[in-house]
């Protein structure tokens, strides 16, 4: 899971917004791209999969589930390894704080944004839809206590949930989600996805649900455009999942994803010892 939804945020981050006739031009799923405007390094993931290693650091050590405990992981995440992604006002709230504590006391977390959306895929690996909605709704609240960002990331820890414990086949990925998420979550996405959490999470359940390949999945989310990375990073942690899914992730992706400390090396390791939670672990 966290392998592939990091291939997916560093292969979309070379398209994030960028244009149509780059995506027409690069989208091959083949290699990592330098983005036309960010520094961010072709291979280099970015907020989408570092938050997401705090969400899986938290489930696998068994911690208390408490704001204060996520908020503590996500300034650690940050300063451990500061990298670029993240929106400009929350990469410079990131820098200043240095503590969970001062995270709480600062924080105003009234965005409806895709950024709890992003990091919710770890949560899937929970047992119960019950405590996957529970627990997903603490930490999508520190950062986006709003109803669309609340409703955004527990549509997303659901995809993954779905699709690991198969619950029922791919095709009913929607009417599942719409069944326990208010949203239209069926209802194909079509065109650019803007920067709302639930348009994130719409596009990926509609990439999900059409392909049946990681590969084309891949190209899939990046076709829409615009926030294509997040689109990738939710929809590969969920189909990553899935029996359904041919798991050909393009070795290339694989092989080239940065490989330092909380890299390659370390999302695989750190990924056995999540799944190992739902017995799957390898």
């Amino acid at each position: 899971m966290l392998l592939e939804l990091a291939v997916g945020d560093a292969y979309g981050a070379g398209f994030e917004y960028a244009s149509d006739a780059l995506i027409r031009e690069h989208n091959a799923a083949a290699y990592y791209i330098q983005h036309p405007r960010h520094n961010i390094r072709p291979g280099c993931y970015t907020d989408d999969t570092q938050m997401s290693l705090a969400v899986a650091e938290a489930v696998v050590s068994g911690e208390r589930w408490t704001a204060l405990n996520l908020a503590r992981r996500f300034v650690d995440a940050f300063r451990r390894d500061p990298r670029e992604g993240y929106a400009a006002g929350f990469y410079a709230f990131l820098q200043e704080v240095t503590s969970g504590e001062e995270f709480l006391q600062r924080i105003r977390p009234h965005s409806d944004k895709s950024g709890a959306a992003m990091r919710a895929g770890p949560l899937g690996v929970l047992p119960t839809v019950g405590e996957v909605v529970e627990k997903c709704r603490v930490q999508a609240a520190l950062t986006h206590d709003t109803p669309d960002g609340v409703n955004a990331a527990t549509a997303s820890a659901l995809m993954t949930h779905y699709l690991l414990y198969r619950l029922g086949p791919k095709k009913d990925l929607g009417s599942f989600l719409e069944s326990e998420v208010p949203g239209q979550w069926s209802a194909a996405w079509h065109g650019k996805v803007g920067p709302k959490g639930w348009m994130s999470v719409r596009a990926a359940v509609t990439a999900v649900m059409r392909n049946e390949r990681l590969s084309e999945l891949l190209k899939d989310c990046i076709a829409f455009s615009g926030d294509v990375d997040t689109v990738a990073t939710i929809a590969l942690a969920a189909a990553s999942c899935d029996e359904e899914y041919e798991q050909d992730l393009p070795e290339n992706l694989v092989l080239t994803l940065e490989n330092g400390p909380f890299g390659r090396d370390y999302l695989v390791e750190l990924d056995r010892q999540l799944l190992s939670r739902t017995g799957r672990g390898t």
